[in-house]
């Protein structure tokens, strides 16, 4: 599986869950070093069983990592695939001085991340990601993979492009694909603008897609179009029809992760998406009103 194109990097991987635990693995089975940082327990698994990868795309194995509670060694980057909710927590198992000079690779939802991790950390050294992939921690170190891809788009424009290059070159070695895009703010917000109408819509109603896009035609417009001119403000190009059209090619039965997480009971990523685009369209004079609707009737429910 390895690729004598990449060097051997040395990996942390803040959150071994659906994503982090699969990129995690690939990384591994195709000879990269993996320290993945967790709690107690998660890492005592770990260590002791590896991850397990059930995927189509890469077949079944289970590749060795290394894991801790806290990072204690600098590294070539580490992958933050938390959650928003978490987020806050978990920065505290990656203290600024064990970094080094490693790259910081947010792969969250969202737009506002870089900048917190960027007054923590090296500046220059936070690389924000956007990850296409369907990917689940059914227990820990087990991980089920069910899209037939995985995709990342890596930025960060103060970054220097070569650290990108090496990084690109270690997810594609180990079976991603990944490539370096040039603007940071076009990346964040085409995944934006894409998965906030998903998210609010099929969570406030609690419909798959197919239903939602169906009976609540005119406010995934409206979320479509409202999404598209806060992207615009923001200076990130974006085509509603095109959104609408992704929406349409779905599959029927698709759930965003939000309904997900309100299905089970776990926090919500509101403030980081609907928050978050409120926030952006008050800054730029932007009105809103149907995603300001869905946003506060999805809070007054308790989420």
């Amino acid at each position: 599986m390895a690729n004598p194109l990449a060097k051997r990097n040395t990996v942390a991987v803040l959150g071994p869950g659906g994503t982090g635990g699969l990129l995690a693995a690939l990384l591994s089975r195709s000879g990269h070093r993996v320290v993945c940082l967790a709690q107690d327990r998660t890492a005592d698994t770990l260590r002791r069983t590896g991850i397990t990868v059930r995927s189509a795309q890469f077949g079944e194995f289970t590749a060795p990592v290394e894991a801790d509670t806290e990072l204690r060694e600098p590294v070539d980057a580490c992958l933050v695939a938390v959650k928003h909710t978490a987020l806050d927590a978990a920065l505290t198992r990656v203290p600024p001085e064990a970094l080094g000079d490693a790259l910081v690779v947010p792969l969250l939802n969202g737009v506002e991340h870089p900048g917190r991790l960027r007054a923590r950390y090296r500046p220059d050294r936070v690389a924000p990601a956007v990850i296409r992939v369907e990917s689940t921690r059914v227990a820990p170190g087990v991980i089920e993979h069910g899209s037939p891809f995985t995709e990342l788009d890596l930025a960060g424009d103060a970054v220097p492009r070569p650290r990108l290059d090496d990084l690109a070159a270690a997810l594609l070695s180990a079976g991603t694909t990944a490539r370096v895009v040039e603007d940071e703010t076009a990346a964040l917000w085409a995944k934006m603008a894409f998965l906030a109408p998903f998210a609010l819509l099929t969570t406030r109603y609690g419909l798959p897609l197919g239903e939602a896009r169906t009976r609540h035609r005119e406010e995934l417009q409206s979320l479509v179009a409202e999404t598209a001119e806060v992207s615009r403000a923001c200076g990130a190009p974006a085509d509603p029809a095109q959104a609408l059209a992704r929406y349409d090619a779905f599959p029927p039965g698709a759930k965003s992760s939000m309904q997900r997480d309100a299905e089970a009971g776990r926090p919500l990523e509101l403030d980081a998406i609907g928050g978050a685009l409120l926030r952006a369209a008050d800054r730029h004079g932007v009105p809103v009103p149907v995603t300001a609707r869905l946003v506060g009737e999805l809070r007054s429910a308790g989420h």
